[in-house]
């Protein structure tokens, strides 16, 4: 186990002997201590550590100060300030740059002990958790898709075995399930890597360009074609042609393209020449490919020479489970391109993105997330961040208004938390390190509510 090494800062010789003696009894400890807090913070420029114990009045650099140094140099360094004189503002101040706790002089060395013991456990846990975190992504994280439902690692295996052949590949799901995602994992890891990958949207190309598109021309072939163009099949050579919304094909060019998976060869309009093309064609499907058959839309040989390989995902409500990971996916990438500080999620975000619907599926939910970010005041998402809609289809709830699900829950909240303070500070007569015993809250979370609800501790000392 690593050893941990912990800086103690205080201009009291007398304090620093107290603090060192009781730290050193803690298993695989080292503790370093400092009168001066310039040399202090030259070692916190220099020297690994993780903890930081500071008396936040001191000669030269106070604890506030030094902490702000220590920031600096390490992000994550955990921090306990001493203090004779304990207050909402510098409570507020520290636990801005990250202090975790407070300890107030004159302390018992078992409170200091155990002030330590539990950031050092936190910080353990956090440790763990980001291990277990990168470990979770690489179980449910699949090129650029997420899943750890059931329904995606079957769709992950089925990536891996089709990418290894060179048929061709139909996936099918609803608009906004990331069908073109699968077929850039299957070309990622392909043969034809090194080839290009030639996306289409077949509905979003007029239809009289559709076949020059498809096939390119030679020059003089029809009125504005004054030279030469290569068509997006032969463009494709050597790599793969992915047909987006292949089911919004006209019947016509349905004909050609039946021809051309038949024996992989095209023509230029207006050439005389076939040419041969070496392309693997991967489509996918929003429209149900069957009924399109029944209904004389869709030709029933190209279905089954376009189905030899077969991908189906499913819609976003059916695997609910991968919603806390795609949102913490999404809230990071999308707060890292907007260059915010990390933003956390509150569980109720979950829940009620858990129960929404998706009818657009992931397309939804990351338009949901981007939107949501870039309103974002505070650095976490509550449920009052989400859009209205979002929130009364998922709970049933309508928003605003007397009476309203949020305004009675905040309202009722609020009222608990202002009689519960009132209360435990009357029964510890304003002593605030007794009250965060009791109530079991960390100092500085009590120190929040305190101000937040604003209330004095030296109103309840009397």
């Amino acid at each position: 186990m690593p050893r941990v090494r912990i800086l103690v800062v205080d201009d009291e010789e007398g304090m620093l002997e107290v603090c060192a003696e009781t730290l050193r009894q803690l298993p695989d400890t080292e503790v370093c201590c400092e009168q001066q807090s310039r040399r202090a913070a030259e070692r916190l420029a220099t020297d690994r550590f993780d903890l930081l114990i500071a008396d936040v009045r001191m000669p030269e650099l106070d604890g506030i100060q030094l902490l702000r140094i220590a920031r600096t140099h390490h992000p994550d360094l955990a921090a306990l300030m001493l203090t004779a004189y304990p207050t909402v503002e510098t409570a507020v101040q520290s636990m801005k740059l990250g202090a975790a706790d407070y300890v107030a002089k004159p302390f018992m060395p078992e409170e200091l002990e155990a002030a330590v013991r539990r950031l050092l456990e936190t910080r353990r846990l956090r440790e763990e958790n980001l291990l277990l975190s990168r470990h979770v992504e690489r179980n449910y994280m699949f090129d650029e898709l997420i899943g750890r439902s059931a329904a995606m690692q079957t769709v992950f295996e089925t990536i891996r075995r089709i990418a290894e052949t060179d048929t061709d590949v139909l996936i099918l799901g609803e608009t906004g399930t990331g069908k073109e995602l699968v077929a850039r994992s299957i070309h990622g890891r392909s043969n034809r890597r090194e080839g290009r990958f030639v996306p289409v949207d077949c509905g979003a190309i007029p239809e009289d360009l559709l076949e020059s598109e498809f096939f390119g021309h030679e020059r003089g072939a029809f009125t504005g074609a004054h030279a030469r163009s290569l068509g997006l099949l032969e463009f494709a050579d050597k790599g793969i042609f992915f047909l987006d919304e292949i089911g919004e094909l006209p019947l016509r060019l349905q004909a050609k393209l039946l021809r051309v998976l038949q024996d992989r060869h095209i023509r230029r309009i207006g050439a005389q020449d076939e040419i041969a093309i070496d392309v693997r064609v991967i489509a996918a499907a929003s429209r149900d490919l069957e009924e399109e058959m029944s209904q004389q839309r869709f030709r029933m040989d190209l279905y089954y020479r376009i189905n030899v390989g077969r991908i189906v995902l499913p819609p976003l409500r059916e695997r609910a489970d991968d919603i806390p990971l795609l949102v913490d996916a999404l809230v990071k990438r999308y707060a890292r391109e907007m260059r915010r500080e990390d933003v956390e999620v509150d569980p109720e975000v979950l829940e009620i993105l858990s129960s929404y619907p998706w009818p657009g599926n992931v397309r939804e939910l990351q338009n949901v997330i981007k939107r949501t970010l870039a309103m974002l005041r505070e650095p976490i998402i509550t449920a009052e961040d989400l859009p209205d809609d979002i929130v009364v289809r998922a709970t049933g709830h309508p928003l605003g208004g007397q009476g309203g699900f949020f305004d009675l829950r905040d309202c009722r909240l609020a009222h608990f938390e202002r009689d519960y303070l009132r209360n435990i500070m009357r029964s510890c007569r304003g002593n605030v390190p007794e009250a965060a015993r009791q109530a079991r809250l960390p100092r500085g979370t009590l120190y929040r509510l305190l101000k937040k609800h604003r209330m004095d501790p030296g109103e309840f000392r009397g």
